[in-house]
């Protein structure tokens, strides 16, 4: 490495990194022993503002056309003359990571070994390609059972059958893997086949498997098959070999290539404090970015976390952390992970994520591993610009979190039942605060998406002074109470306010769900605190008393104006006259509405109505745009 280590005023040491590429085949730990002080803090700085990578792979230099004939004849006739060989350094075969089930419910670990070309992931041979998807068939009858909602799954463990007679085509192998939502469209899960017949178009995973079952219809895809690298940008990887197959979307000395080995955190910190990475760019490893445990008042700034296997940084306990102006580009699971404070105590973590672009999360675990993932009590996300996401931007649990002043768009773009900012199933996650955000242009698939859903019950949050645009239920609040969703801007939403009563429905997996689940949460809390601090939640004991149902009463809707599209349906047990509705401005059109730039200007407003922030909404002007 080519740094220095010097003083500077404010701080307790600069170590400097000059220039270039600096290669990673471990961790950078750091202990106790290397923090720095409160108000002068140890820094790993880019040098001057210096261009520096920390990198995670390994660079493919030497490139020759596929030797071996027995190969070059699995490939199809058009993609033969197309596909590269590139050996692998003997030296990284050892670090090399394998295909894992990995998914909906599965532990985090170290990914695969990925390839990337001129910094953007490359599609690892699949059939149907990319952006096309198979169906389940269906399932041998005798597997079949009821799900909790009146539909059907077979039995994980007795396998699928699918249409169509391309596997037959195969050679055979031990390591071809299938991706799916196999029984629902919020949980997805990669599994390696065992048994491929292709007379009877069946397929039978190997353990463990997924979490629920197969459903006739459902969405899935083959990967890992060598003899469907037939488009560019496909690659494989042969290990027993040492050799990547690759076709190159360009000219492949166009772009760097690169493999990524590292299997651990670039950067790993543990019960450190005031200590700063600043302007460095962290790619190609397989584990995570960075990871603090135990830290405080740590910071990782302007720096730049891509194409890496697990999640960009990881925050777990400690108090006082910020990722601070950072890209999270690329990454396999989430984008910033932040867990601490105490729900005991609700004593506040206070982590904070701000002025960061996150993009292209969830590249393979896709569901709930958002852009930005809490837990705890007392953290804050702010100023924040999210895009591109399968799942949700952002997803919380617990209490006193603020998310303000981000931009959130083009998210739920391959899964269902979902939100944009997205909590549930709890009575005790009180005390949010989701305001100033700008929410527009959502996806979603089968049930849909939400801009900000409440689900399964939980309650007492404020949603205030935030812009919606063109987004499907845009506040959704599934059964919960003592909400406030007031001075919002609905812009062609369909419908803007949708509100359930879901914890009356006397249907066993509703009513289960809030007289056992649900009731143990609130009951693991300590009482007396939580009353002082949420009163509401006093409300709650009458209701258990009996066992009628827990009504969404308290909630109100108030002071927003609502433009175009559809504004407010109440319905499955919810009553009109428990939920406080009134003075919101609904038209049936954008007449009322001017768009100029980053300004906003209403023509009407209900009375009283607050101006709305939406200049302030998204990234600091500084960081407007993600360089890649």
């Amino acid at each position: 490495m080519r740094l220095a280590r010097e003083r500077e005023p404010g701080s307790a040491s600069v170590v400097w990194f000059r220039a270039g590429d600096y290669t990673r085949t471990s961790a950078f730990d750091l202990g106790d022993q290397d923090s720095g002080r409160k108000g002068a803090p140890v820094r790993y700085a880019a040098y001057r503002g210096e261009a520096v990578r920390w990198l995670g792979g390994q660079v493919l230099r030497q490139v020759n056309r596929v030797s071996d004939p027995k190969v070059r004849e699995r490939f199809a006739a058009e993609a033969r003359s197309q596909i590269l060989e590139f050996p692998l350094d003997p030296k990284t075969v050892s670090a090399l990571g394998v295909l894992k089930s990995r998914g909906f419910g599965r532990p985090l670990e170290p990914s695969h070994s990925e390839l990337f070309f001129d910094h953007v992931p490359m599609t690892l041979a699949r059939w149907p390609n990319r952006g096309m998807t198979e169906k389940i068939a269906g399932f041998p009858d005798s597997t079949g059972a009821g799900d909790e909602h009146g539909g059907r799954l077979g039995a994980l463990e007795a396998g699928f059958y699918y249409a169509g007679d391309r596997p037959r085509s195969w050679a055979a192998s031990s390591n071809i893997w299938v991706h799916g939502y196999w029984a629902w469209d919020w949980a997805n899960s990669y599994e390696r086949v065992e048994v491929l017949d292709g007379e009877k178009r069946f397929i039978k995973t190997a353990a463990p498997h997924g979490l629920y079952g197969f459903r006739k219809g459902q969405h899935f895809h083959f990967l890992n098959v060598l003899e469907e690298l037939d488009e560019p940008g496909e690659w494989y990887l042969d290990a027993s070999t040492a050799r990547v197959y690759f076709w190159p979307p360009t000219t492949v000395t166009q772009g760097e290539l690169y493999l990524s080995t590292l299997g651990e955190p670039f950067v790993r910190m543990a019960q450190v404090s005031h200590v700063e990475f600043e302007g460095i760019q962290f790619e190609g490893g397989r584990n995570s970015g960075v990871v603090l445990k135990g830290a405080s008042d740590c910071g990782v700034v302007r720096c730049d976390v891509r194409s890496v296997g697990n999640y960009g940084i990881l925050v777990e306990g400690g108090t006082s952390n910020r990722v601070d102006s950072c890209t999270i580009l690329d990454t396999g699971d989430g984008g910033v992970s932040l867990t601490g404070g105490d729900r005991s105590t609700l004593a506040r973590g206070e982590h904070r994520v701000t002025n960061t672009h996150f993009m292209r999360q969830g590249r393979w675990s896709k569901c709930y591993v958002p852009a930005v993932l809490m837990s705890g009590v007392g953290h804050r996300v702010d100023h924040n610009l999210i895009q591109d996401h399968p799942h949700c931007a952002i997803l919380y649990s617990g209490n006193d979190h603020v998310i303000e002043f981000n931009e959130i768009s083009h998210v739920a773009r391959e899964t269902g039942d979902v939100g944009a900012i997205y909590s549930g199933r709890d009575w005790t996650y009180r005390g949010n605060k989701i305001r100033h955000n700008y929410i527009h242009d959502t996806g979603g698939v089968g049930m849909g998406s939400m801009g900000v859903y409440m689900d399964d019950c939980v309650s007492g949050t404020e949603i205030f002074g935030n812009v919606f645009a063109r987004v499907s239920r845009a506040a959704f609040l599934g059964g919960g109470r003592d909400h406030q969703v007031v001075n919002n801007l609905f812009i062609d939403c369909k419908p803007a306010v949708q509100i359930d009563g879901r914890g009356m429905d006397r249907s066993p997996v509703w009513h289960n769900m809030v007289y056992d689940y649900m009731r143990k949460q609130m009951d693991a809390v300590p009482q007396d605190l939580y009353l002082r601090r949420y009163p509401a939640l006093g409300d709650l004991k009458t209701f258990y008393a009996s066992d009628a149902g827990i009504p969404p009463e308290k909630n109100v809707i108030a002071n927003n104006i609502s433009l175009g599209g559809k504004w407010l349906e109440i319905g499955w047990h919810a009553k009109v006259e428990a939920i406080a509705v009134a003075n919101n401005l609904v038209a049936s059109d954008d007449t009322e509405l001017s768009l100029s730039g980053r300004k906003l200007r209403l023509k009407r407003t209900p009375t009283g109505f607050q101006s709305l922030r939406f200049e302030e909404m998204g990234l600091r002007s500084s960081r407007r745009s993600l360089q890649e």
